[in-house]
């Protein structure tokens, strides 16, 4: 059988400042991401199977990007470790949802770390074939599998 790719898109609104950057986004400023998640599989040919002639359900691949990265990130500021972040946090009314990572929130960087997650969650037999995240209407990064 054939090998077949799924894709799901998501949409999250996101802030994030580039620490120790030498433009205008050392600033804290927000984006609307647009994260298009790829799987890859052959579809299932058992007939007593519930999820026949299916690769994935999209409802499972849903429930793993929104459990992962999009309910995670969603309406959250993402800061460099680097960066003097403890004052943000003890004002708790505008800083509940802070992402403190260990690399660049870069959109290069984002991509990256979300492909592990994702592949980590994935049924047997289902790859994730790439991942691309939409910074702006006309800036994204891609990971492929292929690639890594």
């Amino acid at each position: 059988m054939a090998k077949i790719r799924l894709t799901k898109e998501f949409r999250f609104e996101a802030s994030h400042a580039l620490w120790h950057y030498d433009g205008l986004c050392k600033n804290i400023h927000g984006h609307s991401y647009i994260l298009q998640v790829t799987v890859i599989g052959t579809p299932i040919q058992d007939t007593n199977h519930t999820k026949l002639g299916m690769v994935m359900d999209f409802g499972d691949l849903k429930k793993i990007v929104k459990e992962e990265i999009v309910d995670s990130y969603d309406h959250s500021v993402v800061l460099n470790r680097k960066a003097p972040y403890q004052p943000l946090i003890e004002v708790e009314e505008m800083f509940k949802r802070i992402h403190v990572l260990e690399y660049q929130p870069t959109c290069e960087n984002m991509v990256v770390d979300f492909a592990s997650k994702i592949k980590s969650r994935l049924p047997q037999g289902v790859e994730l074939f790439s991942i691309r995240l939409y910074e702006t209407a006309t800036s994204y990064a891609e990971w492929f599998a292929s690639d890594n």
